[in-house]
């Protein structure tokens, strides 16, 4: 079974450390953070591929409930609370399981389960969604056809998106957050390998250090990305 990167956040450091005693000794979850409040947790998000958050609900600032409202349909959320109130609400935020404190690893086990055949399902979906490899993008009040062999790279400007590729001499501009694009793109073609870019792996020209040359650019490799990098480097090596 594939590993799913995980979170805990929770205001209890307690709590946590429980939680993090579940993780560990679950084979098939990969904890990423732990974190004491959901602005804690941001940060993570944003650098990383996380599947699946176990998310307390009574916390000071932000709630759990509101919190799970702003993240992406990709992640999936395993709440985790002492207050049986909120399951209604849980449920209809599309939730996989709601655990009821103080539960045990039985009960947590039975719930990442359920998360981990979640994800498999999604997997399947998006692998199906892609079998004619284009997108359609809104640019200029329009639906352009993107096909993604011709991507060179994705650029990231705030919260738009320049589409670099090979027929064209401009980039396409939609408004999109690499983020949310990055969770939309195959993940055999595609790299994220800095904050501001999504490379198209087979453009790849040549690497020189940290840079990596498409098209005659120079695209920095972020320090965050160099090993997930450097891993589909070794494996395309001639040894």
């Amino acid at each position: 079974m594939k590993k799913i990167n995980c979170l805990v956040i929770d205001d209890e450091p307690l709590a946590i450390e429980l939680m993090e005693s579940y993780v560990n000794k679950t084979p098939f979850l990969e904890l990423r953070g732990k974190c004491l409040s959901p602005f804690d947790a941001m940060s993570i998000l944003n650098t990383e591929k996380i599947d699946l958050i176990f998310l307390d609900i009574q916390m000071p600032d932000m709630n759990g409930m509101d919190f799970s409202k702003t993240l992406s349909p990709e992640i999936k959320i395993i709440f985790t609370t002492a207050f049986k109130d909120y399951a209604f609400e849980g449920f209809r935020v599309n939730a996989v399981d709601y655990l009821l404190k103080p539960f045990n690893y039985q009960e947590f086990l039975k719930a990442a389960n359920k998360a981990a055949e979640r994800l498999s399902t999604s997997e399947e979906k998006k692998d199906n969604t892609y079998t004619n490899d284009f997108i359609f993008v809104k640019s200029e009040y329009k639906q352009i056809k993107i096909n993604l062999n011709e991507v060179l790279y994705f650029e990231g400007l705030k919260d738009y998106i320049k589409i670099w590729v090979n027929t064209q001499p401009r980039p396409v501009l939609t408004l999109m957050s690499l983020k949310t694009l990055e969770h939309e793109l195959p993940p055999h073609k595609f790299m994220r390998i800095h904050r501001s870019f999504i490379i198209a792996l087979d453009k790849i020209e040549s690497v020189e250090r940290s840079q990596i040359i498409i098209n005659k650019e120079r695209i920095t490799v972020a320090e965050q990305y160099k090993e997930k990098f450097q891993e589909f480097i070794e494996h395309k090596s001639f040894k």
